[in-house]
């Protein structure tokens, strides 16, 4: 039992720890110090950029790192109020994409549904901050049903993903009135959720969510984690709970300047996700939205990463590293060049160590190595 647990004894109540988010600089001090810089930082910033942070994530901050990989996640900085060239409000054009309040259908054979606004922590390098933070709302079951109209109606739509804000930050029986109700529409396949509770407030993943869960196959589940100190013995307790009850995991990284953005912390991270059967599945290159432009690294350096990962772990263990193209065109695979010549039929391509070799294609002459 830790300290924590010792002195707050509601500590693995996800609720108590939702009451107990900490949303000022006067909630924060009781937790890490806060000096009078911070303190006038978190008064300006947060006039515009809400923050909120579970105990249970702020009780990872080392207090005497000042570039604590878990605080600048979740604590606010005077750079979000620096704007940055390319900066836009909203960087996706969800808003241009919505076919209704609550639902963006971009691609052809899945939707994204919006089914709150709330979080139990708000990244301070979240996409969707021009909304997600501003007011914790849901729309009501009601609601969501006329929402739903839309989906039943469009029966090219096989695949749903439930996002927000969190919707597992929904108390259970409403967030399965939402997923019963896409489960008995015919043509939709797979549901997934959009996530970072198993990072940031582990203890929701609690048996009558995941026993819930569990009724509505095939369900799938988009996670957050960013650094590997992220996966301590409560988040991967969360994470086997899931797996146990059928429920595949992918991870979405978001490479971020000065949290994970070098080869060897990605790798631990990586690594550390597999063998908790968490899927590495995309590394995004960070948007371009309001705020962040602290967060983003050039994208050489991400396809650097990935190459030097490459051949280095296990194929599994390598995400695809994708930009989300600013202005709504969808996610973009972007990649070192391996094919270095063709020349006919003849293809010349380097592999991970760098040496070069050919693959002559249907056609050709004798393959001469």
């Amino acid at each position: 039992m830790t300290n924590y647990e010792e002195e707050y004894p509601q500590w693995n109540d996800w609720h108590w720890q939702m009451r107990n988010r900490v949303f000022n600089a006067q909630q924060l001090s009781k937790w890490i110090p806060v000096s009078d810089e911070l303190r006038s930082e978190i008064e300006s910033c947060t006039v515009r950029f809400r923050m909120a942070a579970t105990p249970y994530f702020l009780s990872l901050i080392d207090p005497d790192d000042p570039d604590d990989p878990i605080r600048k996640q979740c604590i606010v900085s005077s750079k979000e109020l620096e704007l940055c060239p390319g900066d836009m409000h909203d960087p996706l054009n969800e808003g241009g994409s919505s076919v209704t309040p609550h639902i963006v259908h971009r691609y052809p054979d899945r939707v994204l549904l919006l089914v709150t606004t709330q979080c139990a922590m708000y990244c301070r390098h979240c996409t969707r901050r021009r909304i997600v933070g501003e007011r914790d709302c849901s729309p009501t079951i009601e609601e969501l049903d006329k929402e739903l109209d839309y989906i039943r109606a469009h029966k090219e739509v096989r695949d749903v993903l439930i996002s927000g804000g969190d919707p597992l930050t929904l108390p259970t029986d409403r967030l399965e009135a939402i997923i019963k109700r896409l489960r008995e529409i015919e043509h939709v396949d797979i549901i997934r959720i959009g996530t970072r509770v198993p990072c940031v407030l582990p203890m929701r993943i609690d048996d009558e969510l995941v026993s819930m869960l569990k009724k509505y196959h095939p369900l799938w589940m988009n996670i957050q984690f960013n650094h590997v100190r992220e996966l301590t013995p409560e988040s991967e307790e969360a994470c086997r709970k899931l797996a146990d009850a059928g429920i595949p995991l992918g991870n979405q990284s978001v490479l971020l300047n000065g949290i994970n953005d070098d080869a060897e912390t990605m790798k631990a991270l990586l690594l550390r996700l597999v063998h908790n059967r968490i899927r590495p599945y995309y590394l995004y290159q960070c948007d371009l939205a309001e705020g962040i432009g602290h967060f983003r690294t050039t994208v050489d350096k991400g396809i650097d990463i990935i190459h030097q990962l490459q051949g280095r772990i296990s194929g599994f263990a390598v995400p695809k590293y994708v930009i989300d193209a600013p202005g709504g065109g969808g996610k973009v695979p972007i990649n070192y060049e391996y094919v270095k010549e063709v020349d006919g039929n003849k293809i010349v391509f380097e592999n991970y160590e760098g040496g070069l070799y050919s693959y002559l294609q249907p056609g050709g002459e004798k393959n001469d190595g």
